[in-house]
């Protein structure tokens, strides 16, 4: 019989919290917070935003999307994850427990997620297949990108393609290079960050990542370099995007010259987000409201 910890749930109900817990709703809007900028961007009306297969994207990338990006994550980690201070009781994050309801869940997101390329434009199949591929090969064998450094980096790029499909699915063209270029190195950074806690805990299981190949100190650097690429590449659409996204390269010199714990500094980052995402969604929607 499968272990079973005190987050495993045996009632309908309370198994369907565990699936929210899993799902990690303080990073819900890091997927729907794309879809929402993308929607804006590559509306010509208010109207636009409206649209059933926007509001499709949106329903899925706020929590399907997430029950399958971190599910199928926890499933493959179970072993890595008994010795992570951040999953189980002591921790914000679920630890897998055997419960078969996670990778039906797992698999069930995933179906859903391919049944909206039934109404999305097949110019925009490519950015909603490739969340799908790199979200299951970031994790699960025989790829599994987070246990090869740099690679872990670079596939976290998928985070950007939710407001890419969603730009395709309102504008009916593709987005602009820069922007994914932009979005995909921000994403980068922010994916190095988040590992930074982990240094420890993956170093004891034996797992190589590009923090623990390139260690705390060099690892606030890369993610600098990534922001900083990230800021310019925005800055190349629009001056005002640029100064935006330069937060975060400044506030990784932050973190890295104060005394301020990065496990703490993390949690800062969901609200962050939701900030800069935030404003960059108002400029958009000035543009659309003004011309």
């Amino acid at each position: 019989m499968a272990e079973r910890s005190s987050r495993e749930p045996d009632r309908p109900a309370a198994r369907l919290a565990h699936l929210v817990t899993v799902s990690r709703p303080r990073f819900w809007l890091y997927l729907a917070g794309p879809v929402v900028v993308g929607a804006v961007y590559g509306a010509e009306s208010v109207g636009d935003l409206t649209a059933p297969v926007a509001v499709a994207l949106f329903a899925y990338f706020l929590v399907p999307a997430n029950v399958f990006l971190y599910g199928i994550n926890d499933v493959f980690d179970r072993d890595i994850d008994a010795a992570n201070p951040k999953k189980g009781e002591a921790g914000p994050e679920a630890r897998y427990a055997g419960d078969v309801a996670i990778p039906a869940a797992v698999a069930a997101c995933a179906l859903a997620g391919g049944a909206l390329l039934w109404p999305l434009p097949t110019i925009a199949w490519p950015w909603l297949v490739g969340f799908l591929l790199l979200g299951a090969a970031y994790s699960a064998p025989p790829f599994r990108f987070k246990t090869i450094p740099l690679a872990d980096s670079v596939s976290n790029g998928l985070y950007v393609l939710p407001g890419a499909a969603a730009y395709v699915a309102v504008a009916g063209s593709q987005p602009p290079a820069l922007a994914v270029l932009g979005g995909w190195l921000w994403a980068m950074g922010m994916h190095t960050f988040s590992a930074i806690p982990d240094i420890g805990p993956d170093r004891a299981a034996g797992i190589r990542t590009t923090a623990t190949v390139l260690g705390e100190r060099r690892t606030y650097a890369y993610c600098g370099v990534c922001w900083l690429a990230a800021a310019a590449a925005f800055a190349a659409l629009d001056a005002r995007l640029g100064a935006l996204l330069s937060v975060y390269p400044a506030l990784v010199v932050v973190v890295a010259w104060s005394d301020v714990a990065v496990d703490r500094a993390y949690w800062w980052f969901p609200a962050v987000n939701t900030v800069v995402g935030a404003a960059m969604t108002m400029g958009g929607l000035w543009v659309v409201t003004h011309g």
